[in-house]
């Protein structure tokens, strides 16, 4: 049974009956007759993700297959099964487009701006890119008439319409296209929402720009510009609070930043800043537009509590803290903020929770604005790959360190890593020459599938798998793999390609195996402006021991077992977590570390 709650416009009959049309206490979505030819077991895998706007919500499931529920008047209406062929890894949906990104990095949308002449049917906008090493998705987002991509080279792309700008360009000279357009190279993350005519992008530089429907000065752009109803151009965002930017959502009028304090070693704080128009909308301030992103400041997340996840709809916000409230404020016309009336709530207010099923974890839930109307869904955010091989999958569409390549059929060139391949062929260059035969027979979607089931040691396509399991070692796990090239020390000295120097000793990593790992190298080697040279000397704070520790954790994410751990080594780890900037995994370092010293000291 999966665990979901809804409130706000009832636009799904057949599955909330005996609801009146506005939901304005959270209940229990069912998922019922889905598909009466399905079977049951499908029916009842766990979500994975939900994204709604106002003709349409798309529910995705942990096992890839996702489920479209349109706008309904009719109560004997079905849902639509989305066909897609391959694994569904996320879903986003506009107020008039929707879009899936697959396993593989395609990205299939429809929409009326995005298919005039069908816009009812999926196609695959991501082959419309017209350099076609830029084609593997990693990101999508939807605003209300277009939809963003983010390319695993980090640049960001558009289609859709442009009729405000909010594709980056003189909506005079380009009203919409349906193919998408290049708007910025080394993006690192783009934002936006169901309902807006504007989005955001953070360059690989950690700076904010947006572009679009400024009216009501929703893009922050403060006071001076708040009479510009379209910036046309990507625009830098000045005066951003300070901190980590987590996520930024976008209402109609309004958006909401959640910048997370990098000051604080311990549980930093989150805080939510907003800007655009009061009225009708979930700035959560009272009686007063904002044109910069200011703090909304609420007794309910002040103190002690912490934000743990928030959405935003049209005219709506909510926010779920870790100390499980769920919180609202914005209109309130449908019943959207589920306080059990349908008054608007121009400041936060907190909202009557039924008893959720896993509420004892409820890091597990999040929060989906729609149009008008709200989910809270339980989602441990299964992924069909470890940490590392999520990592992997990601360096293998990022080409700045790839050193082999490949010939398909039709003379495309894709490349790998050496390193990688070497020893997930069983470290032989034979089997190298043999992936080549292999490739050469292949389309470049076919070869692509081929490298991530090699990275990933996942079986995307089982009859292309058949012809390369003899060449890999599919008994291994990525984390032994990294574990050989960290033992073989002498044997891969050519492939170490960057020094850590610490109190007149050198460490040599290969940078490879540190961008999979750390967010501190990969945004150093990965930058376009930061200092890429091969040395890194501050690490005085960690002791031999503590460093070794790092240096184990980094390739095998493992602990030696010999390994004797103290309170200091704790608390140096602590400190080395936060300067590395660790990739953490489940359990994380840290945890194993206490338990280890917990169970020394038990003997």
């Amino acid at each position: 049974m999966n665990d979901c709650l809804f409130f706000g416009r009832n636009e799904y009959p057949i599955l909330l009956k005996n609801e009146p049309d506005t939901i304005t206490k959270p209940i229990q979505f069912k998922f019922e007759n889905e598909n009466e030819n399905e079977n049951e077991n499908e029916n009842k895998k766990q979500i994975k993700q939900n994204s709604s706007g106002y003709f349409s919500t798309i529910f995705l499931f942990e096992n890839g297959k996702a489920i479209e529920y349109l706008f309904q008047n009719d109560p004997n209406q079905n849902p639509e099964k989305i066909q897609i062929e391959e694994n569904i890894q996320k879903v986003t949906v506009g107020d008039y487009n929707e879009a899936v990104l697959t396993i593989e990095g395609n990205v299939f949308a429809k929409g009326k701006d995005i298919n005039p002449k069908k816009p009812k049917e999926f196609i695959n906008i991501s082959s419309l890119i017209e350099d076609k090493n830029d084609r593997i998705i990693e990101d999508i987002v939807s605003g209300r008439n277009s939809i963003y991509l983010l390319t695993s080279n980090k640049n960001a792309y558009g289609i859709g319409s442009n009729r405000f700008g909010q594709l980056g360009f003189d909506s005079k000279t380009l009203y919409k296209t349906e193919k998408p357009i290049l708007m910025m190279k080394n993006v690192s993350k783009i934002f936006s929402g169901n309902s807006s005519y504007f989005f955001f992008l953070l360059n690989s530089n950690q700076e904010l720009f947006g572009c679009g429907y400024n009216h009501y000065g929703k893009l922050g752009l403060g006071e001076s510009r708040k009479e510009e109803s379209k910036i046309q151009k990507l625009t830098k965002i000045q005066n951003i609070p300070k901190g980590k930017i987590i996520d930024i959502q976008c209402g109609e009028h309004h958006s909401v930043m959640l910048i997370e304090d990098e000051n604080q070693n311990q549980n930093p704080k989150r805080k939510l800043y907003s800007c655009g128009e009061y009225r009708y909308n979930g700035l959560g301030k009272n009686r007063e537009d904002t044109y910069e992103f200011t703090e909304i400041k609420s007794p309910l997340f002040e103190n002690d509590d912490n934000i743990l996840d928030f959405s935003v709809g049209r005219y709506h916000s909510l926010i779920l803290t870790f100390n499980s409230k769920l919180i609202g404020f914005g209109s309130n016309y449908s019943g959207q903020l589920g306080t059990g009336n349908t008054k608007d709530q121009l400041i936060p207010i907190q909202i009557e929770l039924p008893k959720l099923r896993f509420n004892e974890n409820i890091s597990n839930y999040h929060l989906s604005c729609g149009f008008n109307k709200a989910f809270l869904y339980y989602s441990p955010f299964l992924s069909p790959f470890s940490n590392l091989e999520e990592d992997l999958i990601k360096l293998f569409r990022r080409k700045e360190f790839c050193d082999i390549s490949f010939k398909t059929e039709n003379g495309e060139i894709i490349k790998a890593h050496k390193l990688i391949l070497k020893y997930r062929l069983n470290q032989n260059e034979n089997e190298i020459e043999k992936l080549k035969e292999i490739i050469s027979k292949k389309s470049i979607k076919e070869s692509n599938q081929i490298f991530e089931m090699i990275y990933s040691n996942r079986i995307i396509n089982p009859k292309l798998y058949s012809e390369i399991k003899e060449i890999i070692n599919s008994n291994e796990k990525i984390e032994e793999t990294m574990k050989r090239i960290y033992l073989n020390e002498n044997e891969n000295e050519n492939e170490k390609d960057f020094i850590i120097e610490r109190k007149e000793k050198q460490y040599k990593f290969p940078k490879l195996i540190l961008i999979m790992r750390s967010e501190l190298y990969r945004g150093m080697f990965l930058s376009v402006t930061e200092d890429k040279s091969n040395k890194v000397t501050d690490y005085s704070e960690l002791s031999n021991k503590s460093f070794q520790i790092f240096e184990y954790w980094i390739y095998s994410n493992q602990i030696k077992e010999e390994i004797q751990i103290t309170q200091e080594i704790i608390d140096e780890i602590e400190i080395g977590i936060d300067y590395f900037q660790l990739n953490q995994t489940n359990p994380n370092l840290l945890d194993l570390l206490i338990n280890k010293f917990n169970n020394q000291n038990k003997n």
